[in-house]
């Protein structure tokens, strides 16, 4: 409009004193304001890279991790409230139930133990299901404790013995076969069955079971299932296998790499395991 009108004309119609007008554009940005819109392109980065799964906390632990910038919890929440992000969707999952096998030995030796003090000491698993077009699907996660990792996750139409077992195989070749492992889960049939003792025999893992009607004996699974439904399969619909099984992948790396996890103290799994890389 300047470009069109004289600056006298445009003031007198907007009702704006010339001075007012010449003190906005001939006075500097401020250092804070530019910082601000810096700040305001990293969250913008960070939020669409997680697919609007951070809140103001997690974005203040990646600003400083991948940025470098060290703010206050305040301050990010002023910025974001600023940007009118939109909020990702939510559903409340359900909890999933399991049969149960009653000629099996419940022991339970994890006995609420999650910190272990190095990885491939004690790996959780579960099941939970997903819609796909219409039809329940079923999704198994094996995850080791020491930093939360998330070692495997198949997902398949059935919930039987061959899931619980491939997504085991899966975990087992990924960790380099590791021996001594206590593999904690539920007492559903998929993880009772004689197929999959056998394999845990064959490896020489600990097998390891949750009371009865306890979910909390595995609570890490539990958890990871609440990350998994909030932050992405609630979020949208599947029509095939394959792209719940795509869907499973992309969530993989993110939680893996990029998610900051509390029991971590806010390091990525990928990130505490480096760590102790680096200490031993």
């Amino acid at each position: 409009m300047r470009g069109e009108h004289a600056i006298k004309t445009l003031c007198r119609v907007l009702n704006v004193e010339r001075s007012t007008y010449y003190k906005h554009y001939n006075t500097p940005e401020s250092k804070r304001s530019i910082e601000n819109q810096e700040i305001r392109r990293a969250i913008l980065s960070l939020y669409t890279k997680s697919k609007q799964r951070f809140g103001a906390p997690k974005i203040q632990l990646r600003l400083a991790a991948e940025y470098g910038i060290k703010i206050s919890i305040g301050r990010v929440y002023r910025l974001i409230a600023g940007m009118a992000l939109p909020k990702m969707s939510t559903v409340r999952p359900k909890p999933a139930t399991n049969a149960e096998n009653t000629n099996t030995d419940y022991t339970n030796v994890l006995k609420k133990q999650f910190n272990p003090d190095a990885p491939n000491k004690a790996w959780v698993s579960d099941i939970t299901y997903v819609r796909v077009n219409g039809r329940f699907h079923y999704v198994c996660a094996v995850i080791d404790l020491y930093a939360r990792k998330l070692i495997a996750c198949k997902a398949s139409a059935k919930m039987d013995v061959s899931l619980t077992l491939s997504t085991f195989n899966a975990a087992y070749v990924s960790r380099r076969e590791p021996t001594g492992v206590i593999f904690h889960s539920d007492r559903g049939s998929q993880y009772t069955a004689k197929d999959f003792r056998r394999r845990m025999d064959e490896v020489h893992f600990i097998q390891s079971f949750s009371a009865k009607a306890h979910p909390y004996d595995n609570a890490v699974s539990e958890a990871f299932f609440r990350y998994l439904k909030h932050e992405e399969v609630n979020r949208r619909s599947f029509s095939t296998l394959a792209e719940l099984e795509l869907a499973l992948f992309e969530y993989a790396h993110f939680y893996n790499h990029a998610r900051p996890h509390s029991a971590n103290d806010g390091l990525s799994p990928v990130e505490m395991e480096e760590c102790f890389l680096i200490k031993i």
